[in-house]
């Protein structure tokens, strides 16, 4: 896509969320919003990217830094208004501008390229994203007549016949930048003394010009963000999508509703997860693993085949070799795991020295007894055996057995004699 730059709606005040963050700076999947929607601007093709802010602008700014540009609204005076802000950057450019709501975090690249790619095909002053909800109630209306986009009417000035129309306006437009700087400069308050963005469409319609409209196949993409409800559910149809993704790639997930996989995880055939895990992004697990339930995967980890990572541990910035097991109740935090390792129960890496973390490598073929703190730096050679419950402070060299705890003391008969 040439020419086509993306301006983003941020500068909205609006506390239904009863948060001390906006709703656009709210994370869903550890993302906030605001940053889901200029993701998928960019990920569309779209790399000039503005977003008009208002007094949450050191919020945005330090959510989005500097990915993008930014032009400030005064007042809070509509939609349209937003865009009046931009009129001295638009008049400048040639070609397309895609506006887009800050506050749909499901938005994908591939909708957003098709509206671009309708715009331009079909040669539209405005190509409007639009979906068929059954119960629309919050959204603007999408009018038409004769099958052609005539109107958008907000949902407060509906009337009870408008109020039946199903199409929704979905908050995303591609405007052919010539015909929206003809109009943006001419709009009326209306009888809220709020300017709408949505009120160019019938002005287009009334010079004649051609107005269309994309209707999106999955209408999760197109619900907002309003409310901390709102974001439950909208975390939980992410949840299912992207586990839903992976079980199509040949992952085993027996609790679709209780197991949190983030973006960016590449988890390999027949690999099975199981309830109440939590993988984070950039996470790589190989084939035939085994791993949960109640297992927490964070990011820097990387499991090559046949890894079990089981109920109760937690691993970060692990790096864990073929056949290894680390199979309850531990936390392996910065380290590396060799292959067929056994890492014994209530084990863990005491990676933090209170300044710094410090890494732990194990060799191959180990066996880890339970209940050891193995304090980094440290380094264990291949085929070592640590005895249960000890404090490994030194490196240990391949072949050996090490102990590191007190020697038991039995004093017979003690209780007898106290």
């Amino acid at each position: 896509m040439e020419n086509v730059i993306g301006l983003v709606m941020a500068a909205g005040i609006d506390d239904r969320m009863k948060s001390k963050k906006s709703k656009l700076a709210q994370e869903l999947y550890g993302k906030a919003v605001i940053k889901r929607v200029v993701d998928s601007m960019k990920k569309a093709g779209i790399e000039d990217v503005t977003v008009i802010v208002g007094e949450n602008r050191d919020e945005i700014e330090g959510i989005l830094k500097d990915e993008v540009t930014y032009l400030e609204q005064k007042g809070c005076l509509g939609t349209g208004h937003a865009i009046m802000q931009a009129t001295s950057y638009l008049e400048s450019k040639t070609g397309r501008v895609v506006i887009a709501n800050g506050n749909i975090p499901l938005i994908t690249p591939e909708t957003i390229k098709e509206l671009v790619e309708k715009s331009e095909k079909e040669n539209e002053a405005v190509t409007i994203l639009t979906g068929i909800i059954s119960e629309p109630t919050g959204y603007g209306r999408v009018i038409r007549e004769n099958n052609r986009i005539t109107e958008i009417i907000e949902e407060k000035e509906l009337t009870e016949d408008e109020k039946k129309v199903l199409e929704v306006n979905a908050g995303v437009y591609c405007y052919e930048i010539s015909e929206l700087t003809k109009v943006i400069g001419t709009l009326k308050k209306n009888s809220m003394g709020l300017y709408y963005l949505t009120d160019t469409i019938k002005m287009l319609v009334a010079s004649g010009k051609n107005i269309g409209g994309v209707l999106v196949e999955d209408n999760t993409e197109i619900l907002s963000l309003n409310t901390k409800l709102q974001l439950e559910m909208l975390t939980r149809i992410l949840r299912i999508k992207i586990n839903t993704m992976h079980m199509n790639n040949g992952v085993t997930i027996e609790d679709i509703n209780t197991t949190y996989i983030y973006e960016d995880v590449e988890i390999g055939m027949d690999t099975v997860i199981h309830p109440n895990t939590t993988i984070k992004s950039g996470v790589v697990i190989g084939e035939d693993c085994n791993i949960g339930p109640n297992a927490y995967i964070r990011e820097g980890c990387k499991l090559a085949d046949k890894v079990k990572v089981g109920s109760f541990v937690e691993i970060k910035k692990a790096i864990i070799a073929d056949g290894s097991k680390v199979p309850h109740l531990s936390y392996m935090g910065d380290c590396e795991i060799g292959t067929k390792c056994n890492i014994g129960c209530g084990t863990i890496t005491c990676n933090y020295d209170g300044k710094n973390k410090h890494k732990t490598k194990i060799g191959d073929n180990c066996f880890i007894g339970s209940n050891v703190n193995l304090v980094a730096p440290v380094t264990l050679g291949d085929h070592v055996l640590v005895a249960a419950g000890s404090t490994i402070t030194q490196d240990v060299p391949s072949e050996a057995l090490s102990i590191a705890r007190e020697r038991q003391t039995n004093k017979e008969e003690w209780n007898k004699n106290k």
